[in-house]
């Protein structure tokens, strides 16, 4: 059992004095962050693919047990007809992330919004996506944002591929809570820039109590503190990770 929590990204201006100390030079950032992190959510892979030698020093870069999840390119995800997705699929998994090593968490695949749960069409996407790429194996997450997928047959597709639906904290997503995969992924979207640590103690504690449960039996639990008030973001994992080894 590891529970990894962390940020979206390491790159962020108004961080720069408030989680990273002044004068900290640019390149040295993910190194810093690493160190004071459990995971990191890269958002840049949704965009498109990155040079071989920034895999290599982003791995370098992180410490034994720290892990990067990848956000899926959005031009596999965010498209009519998930099934005809099978080309950017493959340019995605073939960018040479598998040189990440055991730094290597799971594949977020994060659909828009406007895009309702058509079980043909997403199974026949699932299809497309592998359990291993060069040999590697692979964990994926799905993180759908219609309210349509709140569909036990949703819920089937995902669990027959081991893949976790992500959990997502958020006023205007579905909050879907059933564990599909051997892994837990979740997204937080509610820190306050008001807040220090963008959210209060107990609601900490409540993630904490959280994190703890989604771990039993041996379970892998990935948690992303995104969005909201980024400023905070950082200050809030720290909090979360020093109160889940308490």
């Amino acid at each position: 059992m590891t529970i990894r929590v962390g940020v979206g990204g390491w790159t962020f201006e108004p961080w720069r004095g408030t989680f990273y100390p002044e004068g900290l030079a640019h390149r040295r950032e993910l190194d810093y962050a690493a160190r004071h992190l459990t995971g990191i959510e890269i958002n840049a892979t949704s965009y498109g693919r990155q040079k071989p030698e920034s895999w290599r020093k982003w791995a370098e870069a992180a410490p034994a047990g720290f892990q990067f999840s990848l956000k899926a390119s959005r031009y596999s995800t965010v498209r009519k007809v998930l099934a005809e997705s099978g080309g950017s699929i493959a340019t995605f998994l073939g960018q040479g992330f598998t040189a990440l090593g055991d730094r290597l968490g799971p594949i977020n695949w994060q659909f828009a919004d406007t895009k309702a749960f058509e079980r043909d069409d997403f199974a026949r996407f699932l299809d497309l996506i592998p359990d291993a790429q060069d040999g590697v194996p692979l964990r994926h997450a799905l993180e759908v944002r219609h309210p349509s997928f709140a569909d036990p047959a949703f819920l089937d597709l995902a669990r027959a591929r081991n893949m976790a639906v992500v959990f997502v904290d958020h006023e205007q997503f579905p909050r879907i809570e059933e564990q599909t995969a051997d892994f837990t992924y979740a997204r937080l979207q509610r820190s306050a820039e008001d807040i220090e640590r963008g959210y209060d103690e107990a609601a900490l504690e409540g993630w904490a109590k959280q994190a703890r449960a989604w771990a039993k039996g041996g379970r892998d639990v990935f948690i992303y503190f995104v969005a909201g008030a980024k400023i905070r973001n950082p200050a809030a994992a720290q909090a979360l990770i020093a109160r889940l080894g308490d």
